[in-house]
């Protein structure tokens, strides 16, 4: 299976999500995307795929969100793919695509159901643990 993660490291949502894909038994491709962010063309593709609109994957939390007036309901989904493209920092993440979908994987234990072999019980960085069959 070919697993794709949109990862970023200072995340722990992102960090739990990758540990659940490698305890798998998965060797996802990571893309650092703060570091090579998806085109305009792939987050397009992404959110076609995940059934999602730009507004439903934008992040608010230590981000230009407020200051670039993101909040504004009139804003056209052109203009906030304009906004992460311009920021990516603004997509949330992680974003997990594998052969059986994608999903923007916030809990990160939703990233089971994409997954072959999804790991039976894990313990994210906090404590909490959750387990394949719950997902």
């Amino acid at each position: 299976m070919t697993v794709t993660i949109y990862h970023n490291r200072a995340c722990g949502t992102s960090r739990n999500t990758l540990e659940m894909i490698r305890q798998s038994g998965e060797d996802p491709q990571v893309i650092e995307y703060l570091k090579d962010p998806p085109s305009r063309e792939v987050l397009s593709e992404l959110l076609d795929r995940m059934g999602l609109k730009p507004r439903d994957i934008l992040r608010e939390k230590g981000t230009p969100y407020t200051e670039l007036g993101l909040a504004d309901p009139k804003l056209t989904d052109d203009a906030l793919l304009d906004a992460m493209m311009a920021h990516p920092i603004l997509i949330n993440r992680p974003i997990v695509v594998t052969d059986k979908g994608a999903a923007l994987c916030r809990p990160s234990e939703k990233v089971l159901p994409l997954l072959a072999n999804p790991v039976a019980t894990f313990t994210k960085e906090d404590g909490e643990t959750v387990g394949g069959s719950r997902a």
